[in-house]
């Protein structure tokens, strides 16, 4: 059953920082950010939040250091939002897995188009 409420709790948190992130945080350095997962610990204590984020990788270390300043915001607005007893600790990771998909996809096309033309 804890599994469970971990899961819905780690949906909710995905949505929320989603919509503060675009909404609310006005920050010059944050680019085009998207969340793509979040995992939260059983104690709900921590939650790791999986980002994608477009640009390159100076970009990228820059709009890490944006979120690393925001994080004291970003919890509080959380814990407005949400009625958890204690909001968790905020830790921002990179996804990669949407770059190496479209890698893949690229890599693909090539083969394809390689393919039809002989």
């Amino acid at each position: 059953m804890a599994k469970i409420r971990v899961g819905r709790v780690s949906e909710q948190i995905k949505k929320e920082l989603s919509g503060i992130i675009q909404m609310e945080l006005k920050d010059p350095r944050i680019g085009f950010i998207t969340v793509t997962g979040v995992e939260t610990t059983s104690d709900l204590s921590q939650a790791k939040i999986y980002l994608s984020v477009l640009g390159s990788d100076e970009q990228k270390e820059a709009t890490l250091k944006a979120l690393a300043s925001a994080t004291g915001f970003l919890r509080s607005e959380l814990g407005k939002r949400m009625k958890l007893r204690h909001t968790p600790v905020l830790l921002f990771k990179f996804d990669s897995s949407i770059e190496y998909g479209s890698r893949i996809e690229s890599v693909l096309d090539e083969l394809n188009k390689g393919n039809g033309a002989k």
